[in-house]
């Protein structure tokens, strides 16, 4: 069997956890199988040293452009490959092969990219339509994400399986950096702090994170550990958001609230093991990666109830309401000042790592290959 692996977002974030941990299992698990990974040299550095049954397509196109939808399906051809497997909704327009995609959420469908004109919309709703109709097989990373699949494309449950995400191997065979200090240090940072981690995107709530903050400070102001109780923000730089800017002036906040951009992934580390908590209020997500990473680090978890958070998390995060202000500082003040909430969470989460295995979840990815090989449907 010849399988191709589309790799070209393999140094991103959420989806480049996802393609980086998959490949390095099916690395391990599967010498008889000939992978063909389309990328470029960059892509494939991300991955740990793979065997003689790995080949670098170099494709230096981006996906989703012209040249992809019309020359890779060439190349496939030329390759004789059998199945192709897509991590992300936007496959080529015509796959000469069996085709596999990984769907991890709908955000290009609820939400479009800001700036988006409505043909260009209607373009991306058309592509990522005819790809699912033409899948042999859809991979879910959770059952949300699976009804939504059928809510919004009408795609019968015989296509779609449900395969975990997992912890990113990097958080547990890489040991934290020794001068923890030093780093906060260095980023000024002196003061308790909350934590977020992740794209700064509408639907990750943070307009009402920064709103409910305010709030649980001026609740904790004579607090004697968390008085000067700070929110720290770790993905995009603050002049890209505008509305974050003006909520943070709105709230008076301007010392209290900061955002420190992309860091490297071991200072994230020292940041996810010295929060107070990690906050998380997202309203739509397809599975939800760093509150699991949090909670590796010995973090108690704020998250929603809403879309696939509670069937990710369950017990193992507190959850609350993130359309509502106030119950989201209600939670922030627990997860922060009881103690037996706090050890119970710190304990779940731990817990919680052991159901999620990349191991597993690649172990799953190859019994596709076989089943869509071998035209047997998705199981129940």
């Amino acid at each position: 069997m010849r399988v191709a692996i589309d790799i070209r977002r393999a140094g991103d974030f959420g989806i480049g956890t996802y393609v980086r941990n998959i490949v390095n299992q099916l690395a391990r698990q599967d010498s008889a199988t000939r992978y063909l990974l389309i990328g470029q040299r960059q892509h494939v550095e991300e991955f740990d040293p793979l065997p003689e049954n790995f080949d670098l397509l170099d494709y230096p196109a981006e996906p989703g452009t012209f040249r992809t939808h019309l020359h890779l399906p060439m190349i496939l051809r030329q390759r004789r490959v059998d199945l192709l497997h897509m991590p992300w909704f936007y496959a080529p327009a015509v796959v000469p092969c069996r085709l596999v995609i990984t769907v991890h959420d709908l955000t290009d469908v609820i939400s479009p990219p800001v700036g988006a004109t409505p043909l260009v919309q209607a373009g991306r709703m058309y592509f990522a339509r005819r790809a699912l109709v033409r899948a042999s097989r859809i991979l879910a990373v959770s059952h949300f994400s699976k009804r939504e699949l059928a809510r919004v494309f009408g795609i019968p449950d015989t296509k779609i399986q449900v395969i975990y995400n997992a912890l990113d191997e990097r958080f547990v065979r890489e040991p934290l950096l020794a001068d923890a200090d030093r780093i906060l240090e260095r980023h000024a940072v002196n003061d308790p702090f909350v934590l977020y981690a992740g794209n700064i995107k509408p639907q990750k709530n943070l307009t009402r994170l920064i709103e409910a903050f305010a709030v649980v400070k001026a609740e904790l102001r004579d607090h004697p550990e968390f008085s000067r109780l700070k929110l720290l923000v770790i993905g995009d730089a603050l002049t890209k958001h505008p509305d974050l800017r003006r909520a943070v002036v709105r709230t008076r906040l301007r010392e209290d609230v900061r955002f420190l951009g992309f860091v490297p992934h071991p200072v994230l580390r020292v940041f996810y093991s010295r929060a107070r908590a990690f906050l998380f209020p997202s309203l739509y997500e397809g599975f939800g990666l760093p509150p699991l990473e949090a909670m590796a680090h010995g973090t108690p978890v704020l998250t929603s109830n809403a879309s696939s958070l509670p069937e990710v998390f369950s017990q193992a995060a507190l959850l609350v309401n993130p359309e509502h202000v106030f119950d989201i500082a209600r939670g922030i003040r627990q997860i922060l000042t009881e103690g037996v909430l706090r050890e119970a969470l710190i304990r779940r989460g731990y817990e919680l790592l052991g159901r999620y295995s990349w191991e597993r979840s690649a172990q799953q990815v190859r019994e596709v290959y076989e089943a869509v090989m071998a035209g047997r449907a998705a199981p129940e």
